[in-house]
């Protein structure tokens, strides 16, 4: 999984404001974190790779994402570090807001109205943990339909914004741009993300780089508009001119909490009862080998 060549430390960004910050400010620099950043789940269209029918955040960490720290939905990091795929940093979580959206004159106007109506999410990502999570609430399980063939994060956006699809979970920039848009919020989905890290990374540069992330999260909080042009880095280039990141809010937000044992296996309890995972196969890793921690 990971990738350190010639000293560079490599990130791989998730649709969030905090690296392009950190990089704005020198806080990695500060850090003597000679760093680069290479979005490895995007490819030169602007999209995020497609592995099949069922494309999600696990099959890249099946893949191998070649860099030393990704992140993805909380549940996702959960299980591919249980197998084998790299290691849950446990200092820290984020919580990214996410919700299900409809085109302004669709006739669904309520989660109730979601039953039996296919929601595009990514296969085992968080908008598809997510989306069961925040549904089942209102929803019995048998009409929570959820639709896996239209790809991950920026192919589910353009296939709404394109009258593809009926509804779709977005999180992050996405998520601001539809409502820039007049896009509806059905439900919102907001869920904890992780971060994960090779196994053959250098653990002094993964505290240098969550530093300074620390650090961009209070530059952040305090002046977010200063930094939502960010989002722009990250978008396939055809809705570049049409994004007003002024309308943008601080996104995802970095916890610096431990992801407990409780919550891994919490988390995992969760995903199995629900059968995610079709061969119930959540890894043979406990909490104390699927992690990494400062404290360690």
């Amino acid at each position: 999984m990971g990738n350190t060549v010639m000293g560079n430390f490599v990130i791989a960004p998730h649709m969030r404001l905090h690296e392009w910050v950190a990089i704005e400010k020198g806080y990695f620099h500060d850090a003597d974190l000679n760093h680069r950043l290479d979005n490895v789940l995007v490819g030169h269209d602007g999209k995020l790779h497609d592995l099949g029918d069922k494309t999600g955040a696990y099959q890249t960490f099946e893949e191998g994402r070649t860099c030393d720290v990704s992140s993805a939905c909380h549940w996702t990091v959960n299980v591919a570090a249980a197998s084998g795929h790299g290691k849950l940093y446990a200092d820290a979580y984020s919580v990214s807001p996410c919700a299900i959206f409809v085109a302004a004159d669709s006739d669904i106007k309520s989660p109730e109205d979601l039953a039996d109506i296919p929601i595009s999410v990514g296969y085992q990502s968080g908008s598809h943990y997510s989306t069961i999570q925040a549904l089942e609430q209102f929803l019995p399980a048998e009409t929570i339909k959820l639709s896996f063939a239209d790809g991950l994060l920026f192919n589910r956006m353009e296939l709404l914004i394109d009258g593809k699809v009926p509804a779709a979970s977005l999180f992050s920039g996405p998520y601001y741009f539809m409502e820039q848009l007049g896009f509806r919020k059905v439900a919102d989905t907001s869920f904890m993300m992780a971060s994960m890290v090779a196994e053959d990374a250098d653990m002094d540069d993964v505290e240098k780089y969550f530093g300074a992330l620390r650090r961009a999260q209070a530059d952040i909080d305090l002046r977010p508009e200063l930094y939502t042009h960010y989002y722009k880095e990250e978008f396939p280039e055809r809705f570049r001119d049409r994004m007003d990141t002024r309308l943008f809010g601080p996104g995802e937000r970095i916890v610096f909490e431990p992801y407990s044992r409780e919550i891994f296996e919490n988390s995992q309890q969760w995903i199995a009862e629900r059968g995610i995972f079709e061969d119930g196969n959540l890894g043979d890793r406990d909490y104390a080998e699927a992690v990494v921690s400062a404290a360690e």
